[in-house]
């Protein structure tokens, strides 16, 4: 009987499945067809301008309260006001020419055409001044929301009255005459980038916007009144009278539009342009520099 011989076993290691990604086919080589063509011209692409602030360029999203968004809706508050005032400056000339005719016809009969125009021309100036009250007042208020949100920002601290507080202040009677001159003495002061501590002082562009709008406000309610009175002679004063509220209703508008301009441009930053570069010519009443010391022959400078 022969001896067993011993098995022979061959151990080969592998690595399990998934061990190591498998090697992809090798893809295939496209040929170059030429640069991409559509069957209509492409709309897409980067704007033709400089580089600009992203609120600067159309089509973005803007913040809620940026310098940038204070300075349009300044230009539209601004073009509402001086097209108030020009209707309103029409009104006025429309109520001189009423009084004029009004006067006339104490000596005789007028032509129909003639105070048919006149009617047309008071008629249609008051629904336009009426109307651009309203526009102007309402994009001054949005204006004015974000002034002062953009100026609290920028100098660290908040107006003393919130937005519903000035949103009555212009709704009650007697006390609108007061609080919108407040609120805006406050704005100017805080863009001026004055402290907190020291009390606002309007500047005369202010004070006059303050007083027109105190008078404008006591024009209306004596028109009012007025207009309750029936006799002929106090008819023709009316006239007069929508005259000259229709003439304080035009330096309000003009000095409002002044006032929303003057405190834009203090939000804005400074254009480096528009700085008036200056050189020193001579210098007077200086005194002397110091002597510098004698340096030694040979010392290190």
């Amino acid at each position: 009987m022969q001896p067993l011989q011993p098995m022979r076993v061959d151990w080969v290691a592998t690595p399990p499945p998934g061990a190591y990604p498998q090697p992809q086919g090798r893809s295939r080589r496209l040929s170059y067809g030429g640069p991409p063509h559509y069957p209509v011209p492409p709309r897409w692409g980067f704007p033709l301008l400089a580089w600009r602030w992203p609120t600067a360029v159309p089509g973005t999203v803007e913040q809620a309260d940026s310098v940038d968004g204070v300075r349009r809706l300044g230009r539209t508050a601004q073009n509402t006001l001086w097209l108030l005032a020009a209707v309103a400056l029409w009104g006025a000339f429309s109520e001189n020419w009423r009084y004029v005719l009004v006067s006339l016809s104490r000596f005789g009969a007028l032509s129909a055409g003639v105070v048919s125009a006149s009617d047309a021309m008071v008629v249609s100036s008051s629904a336009i001044t009426i109307t651009g009250c309203f526009l102007a007042l309402i994009f001054g208020l949005l204006w004015l929301r974000r002034a002062r949100n953009v100026a609290a920002t920028l100098v660290g601290y908040g107006p003393s009255r919130s937005d519903t507080a000035v949103l009555v202040g212009l709704i009650v009677p007697g006390v609108n005459l007061v609080v919108p001159g407040s609120v805006l003495a406050e704005l100017e002061h805080a863009v001026a980038r004055r402290p907190a501590d020291e009390r606002p002082t309007p500047s005369k562009l202010l004070r006059w916007w303050w007083g027109l709008w105190a008078g404008s406000g006591l024009t209306v309610v004596v028109v009012v009144l007025w207009s309750f009175r029936s006799s002929t002679q106090a008819l023709a004063d009316g006239v007069l009278l929508h005259a000259f509220a229709d003439l304080v209703l035009t330096g309000l508008a003009v000095t409002s539009a002044l006032v929303v301009r003057r405190i834009t441009t203090l939000l804005l930053p400074v254009d480096a342009a528009s700085v008036r570069l200056m050189r020193v010519v001579e210098v007077k009443d200086a005194p002397e520099p110091p002597l510098r010391p004698v340096r030694a022959s040979g010392s290190p400078r």
